[in-house]
C-alpha cells in the first residue's frame, strides 16, 4: 500500500493544487493533503478554514484525507505511516527550493522519498500569492480557484 502526503499552505487552494491532488490520488492508495500551520506567516484563511475548504473540494476523491500539521514534514509523515512526499513543480525556481527541501528531508529520515510532479501547463503560472493579488483588486477568480472557494475569498477581502 502506498501512502503519500501532498503538503502545502494552500492559502488559498488553487486549481493548480487541485490538479496535483487529483493526479496524485490516482497514483497512490492513500493521499493525505497536509495543511501546514505556519505561525511565521499571516494567512488569509486559518488552518481550520483551509482544512475545511480542502475537505469540501476533495470530497469526491475517496482515497484523499486532509489533515493539518506543524513542525517538520518528515515527523508528520512518520506519524501517518507515510514514505512518499509529493511536491508540485511549476518552474525551475521551484525546483531549486524543492530539491533542497527533499534532500534535507532525506537526511532527517532516509525512509521518506520525495516525488516531483510537474504541474499541468495550464496552471504553470498559478500560485496562492497570485490569487490573493487578483482578489485584492477585485479581479476574476473563475479560472484560478475551485468555484466553492471564490465567495470565501471575496468575503475575506470585504473586511
Amino acid at each position: 500500500m502506498i501512502n503519500a502526503i501532498y503538503p502545502g499552505s494552500f492559502d488559498p487552494v488553487t486549481n493548480g493544487h487541485l490538479d496535483v491532488i487529483k493526479r496524485s490520488a490516482g497514483l497512490v492508495d492513500r493521499l493525505i493533503v497536509g495543511v501546514l500551520n505556519n505561525n511565521a506567516k499571516s494567512p488569509l484563511f486559518s488552518v481550520d478554514e483551509r482544512v475545511k475548504i480542502l475537505q469540501e473540494v476533495t470530497k469526491d476523491l475517496k482515497n484523499v484525507e486532509v489533515k493539518s500539521f506543524s513542525g517538520l514534514l518528515v515527523d508528520f509523515a512518520k506519524e501517518n505511516d507515510v514514505h512518499v512526499i509529493i511536491r508540485g513543480l511549476r518552474a525551475v525556481t521551484d525546483f531549486e527550493y524543492e530539491l533542497a527541501m527533499a534532500q534535507t528531508n532525506r537526511v532527517i529520515n532516509p525512509e521518506v522519498e520525495t516525488f516531483f510532479m510537474a504541474t499541468s501547463l495550464k496552471y504553470a503560472y498559478l500560485s496562492s500569492s497570485t490569487v490573493k493579488e487578483v482578489a485584492k483588486f477585485g479581479g476574476k477568480l473563475d479560472d484560478l480557484v475551485p468555484p466553492y472557494v471564490i465567495p470565501l475569498i471575496r468575503e475575506k477581502y470585504k473586511k
